[in-house]
């Protein structure tokens, strides 16, 4: 795990071009705090900070190939690289180190863009071919580790992260403002522009190429969706578990101790559990002061119940109002997940203790765990017997009626699925963020951007398409945006073994009856822990991160800060004030619940300050 940033150039003061990548990797270090390198010549210059995981001994990179052609920096694991590497060996390929990321270099050098299909593993990598002054870079299929690319005129800079490219004097920071709509309805940008202007992000499961000025982008991955009906549940159970246990054990690979985060809930127990059974591990737990909301009892159970020590950390309203700024420059995108803060702090903590932690992000999208999945079976009734013209002219009319329990399901099941998906006004609405803003600005409707998601998967049912969409927008652009750079903030490798091409083929083959129910989410993997794990954790519902935040909202010495934030000039600029310290004043008087309103607002102006005001 590491970090890595490079840019081209047509410099030949290469004395300057290697102070200039020297400073820009500076920014990353908290990516690579056991070693630094450089590779500059007259088309590129690059630079590494180095997370010692494997071949601890070798494996420094920039890498380059046997006659210094092509030139490697690398971010992630690769858990099949020991088969590709005796395949390579076969084709006539030398190797110099142990590590993971000659793979890739031989691999490119052998199969070209191909080699991306090829990979077992989370990754983010950039080559230099020396002899065609060409770059090639490339993202793993899930998104799990990021690439950032500048472009603009004749620059172009690209890294792991944002903020290594701030000393570059090309590098024009400005905010993209146009794209505020889009961040307050969906608290993320769903496409590949960044809050920077010019600066953006390459997608899950795409490479890109860039030479003589052009850029070229690629998607080489798509998730294909292909239930097999005849196997029944006992044998998707028997795969899950067969898949998953095998991932674990690839995903544990490391010459340094691996340790697990554990919450309270199924993914990360079944993780802690598969890891426990192969080797001794400690398990990584955050709660609260505020006993309601911390989850710390579950998850110290469970260790108690399968053996394994378990550290854990709480925090208070102090550490979270405390945080919120660094967090929000770690982040480099402003996200407003309140769920990023004990992710923060419990990252911080392991790594007091070890380099690595496997996590059980992805599986609530790959085995339909989100209880907002259940809801087109719940509507399948109503739409089977009222035809839509009918449920178009009742929405209308029970609209204009004040407030009656079913109003909201009868309003929305005359919304197409495209319309009505949850994630899709996830915040504000389009009404609401037009309010807010000091400015009208021209925008979309958030279903333009996740209609074409919902377009490739046409022929399948509401659940599939659903989770189909959390694939390329809410995963992508949150749950792993979060979960790398809060990781990565402390030096800290985080693994996913549920985000593994083997369990994503398992996972894209079982059918939507077993994946949600009605009264179940997850339930074929939740009957695959079952037999590993206690009942009461393997059923226990989805809960998320629990935050006390709407209640410290409530707290005037929180809500000052919050409120100081408002009223600043800054907040002028972007946003109507009066209207936001409305929404901050109904929420402390209990008028209304504003959290996630208040929340996004105050997290982008965070975002503003540690990069415009501060930097």
């Amino acid at each position: 795990m590491c970090g890595w940033v490079g840019y081209v150039h047509d410099e030949t003061d290469l004395g300057a071009q290697q102070g200039l990548i020297e400073a820009m990797a500076d920014t990353i270090a908290h990516r690579g705090p056991d070693d630094d390198s450089y590779y500059v010549d007259g088309g590129v210059a690059l630079g590494f900070r180095r997370l010692s995981i494997i071949d601890l001994a070798g494996g420094r990179q920039p890498m380059t190939n046997e006659d210094d052609t092509l030139v490697l920096v690398f971010n992630g694991e690769i858990y099949n690289f020991q088969e590709l590497r005796t395949d390579l060996v076969a084709r006539g390929h030398t190797f110099k180190t142990a590590s993971d990321s000659e793979v890739i270099l031989h691999g490119y050098e052998e199969y070209g863009p191909e080699i991306c299909n090829r990979l077992r593993g989370m990754f983010a990598f950039l080559i230099w071919d020396a002899a065609e002054k060409k770059l090639f870079g490339a993202r793993d299929v899930f998104g799990i580790k990021p690439v950032y690319y500048y472009h603009h005129d004749d620059t172009f800079l690209v890294g792991s992260e944002i903020k290594s490219f701030l000393p570059h004097p090309a590098f024009v920071k400005q905010v993209n403002t146009r794209r505020l709509p889009e961040y307050l309805s969906f608290e993320y940008i769903p496409d590949r522009e960044t809050m920077f202007v010019d600066v953006f992000k390459l997608l899950a499961g795409e490479y890109f190429t860039y030479s003589d000025g052009v850029l070229s982008v690629t998607r080489y991955f798509d998730y294909e969706f292909a239930p097999d009906d005849e196997p029944g549940m006992d044998d998707w159970v028997d795969r899950i578990a067969d898949t998953f246990s095998e991932s674990v054990r690839a995903h544990k690979i490391s010459d340094v101790e691996v340790g697990c985060f554990l919450s309270s809930g199924v993914d990360s127990s079944y993780a802690t559990n598969e890891l426990a059974k192969i080797q001794a591990v400690t398990s990584f737990s955050v709660g609260y002061e505020e006993e309601k909301y911390s989850e710390l009892s579950y998850a110290q159970d469970f260790s108690d119940v399968i053996g394994v020590e378990n550290v854990a950390n709480k925090i208070s309203a102090d550490d979270f109002f405390g945080s919120a700024g660094t967090i929000q420059y770690h982040m480099d995108e402003p996200l407003p997940n309140p769920s990023a803060v004990p992710l923060y702090f419990l990252a911080k903590n392991a790594a007091r203790h070890v380099k690595v932690v496997l996590s059980g992000e992805g599986a609530d999208e790959l085995f339909g765990g989100y209880n907002g999945y259940t809801e087109p079976l719940n509507y399948a009734p109503y739409e089977k017997v009222v035809p839509a013209r009918v449920r178009a002219a009742i929405a209308r009319v029970v609209s204009k009626l004040p407030a009656f329990h079913g109003q909201r399901f009868l309003m929305r099941s005359a919304e197409p699925i495209e319309e009505r998906f949850f994630r899709h006004e996830y915040n504000f609405t389009v009404a609401e963020r037009e309010d807010i803003l000091a400015e009208r600005i021209p925008a979309h409707r958030p279903s333009y951007y996740t209609k074409p998601y919902f377009d490739r998967v046409a022929g399948f049912d509401d659940v599939t398409k659903m989770q189909y969409v959390d694939f390329y927008t809410w995963m992508l652009h949150d749950i792993l945006l979060k979960a790398d750079k809060m990781s990565m903030a402390s030096s800290l490798e985080l693994r996913v073994p549920f985000l593994d091409r083997e369990v994503l083929k398992v996972a894209l083959r079982i059918p939507t009856k077993y994946r949600v129910q009605k009264d179940s989410t997850k339930a074929a993997l939740r009957k695959a822990a079952l037999r590993e794990i206690p009942e009461r954790t393997a059923n226990k519902p989805k809960l998320g991160f629990p935050v006390p935040l709407n209640d410290w909202l409530r707290q005037e010495r929180y809500a000052a800060q919050v409120r100081g934030a408002f009223a600043s000039p800054e907040a002028a600029m972007f946003f109507q004030q009066d209207k936001i310290l409305t929404l901050l004043d109904d929420h402390v008087a209990g008028k209304a619940q504003n959290m996630k309103k208040i929340w996004s607002v105050y997290s982008f102006l965070l975002w503003y300050d540690e990069y415009f005001v501060r930097r």
